[in-house]
């Protein structure tokens, strides 16, 4: 029996919690060691600034920073009625992120609109667990999926997750944005689809 995705990011989230300080650091600076072959110098990536157990550290944006590319960064919001909006973009400047809404930390304004996702060769998307078919599973407010579908076709999309969050096989559903890479730490980058 297939589980539904509540039940799937149930369990990925008790696992993640599970994780000592010390095995979660690791981790992160693993996932650091792979960032020569994220960017090339002078590349936009967009990147995210991780939350309580997701996968890497704001040292992974700062190791992307000084590669020389410019950091773009998400502003999630959304509008009157409650429903996530395609995020803004504000470029990373180390020292100088800001508390956000969702418990983020994001740049301080002017943003940049939407569309600046389209100027990124590479944006790293925060994932609960990816499929080999690049099926992301998120946490469900759809802030990504809707930002990355105005993404360039050329940029590579990169999901963060565990070694163990890369899976075989992920419910799907419509409006998924998927994504062409896994970033692991010790399997490094993997090719989705």
């Amino acid at each position: 029996m297939q589980r539904s995705k509540a039940e799937l990011r149930a369990a990925i989230l008790t696992a993640r919690r599970a994780l000592t300080p010390r095995e979660h650091d690791a981790e992160a600076q693993a996932l650091i060691g792979h960032v020569a072959v994220l960017a090339i110098d002078g590349e936009t990536v967009c990147a995210y600034v991780p939350v309580g157990s997701e996968p890497g550290s704001p040292d992974l944006i700062d190791a992307l920073h000084r590669r020389g590319g410019r950091v773009l960064l998400p502003v999630a919001r959304s509008d009157d009625a409650g429903n996530p909006q395609p995020m803004q973009w504000g470029e990373y400047r180390p020292g100088e992120l800001v508390d956000a809404p969702y418990g983020l930390r994001e740049p301080a304004p002017p943003w940049l609109g939407a569309d600046a996702v389209a100027e990124a060769s590479v944006i790293l998307v925060p994932a609960l667990a990816v499929d080999r078919a690049g099926v992301r599973l998120g946490r469900g407010a759809g802030f990504y999926d809707r930002s990355l579908a105005l993404a360039d076709a050329a940029a590579r999309l990169v999901a963060l997750v565990r070694d163990d969050e890369l899976v075989d096989h992920l419910p799907a559903e419509p409006h998924d944005v998927p994504v062409t890479h896994a970033l692991t730490p010790h399997g490094g980058l993997v090719r989705l689809r």
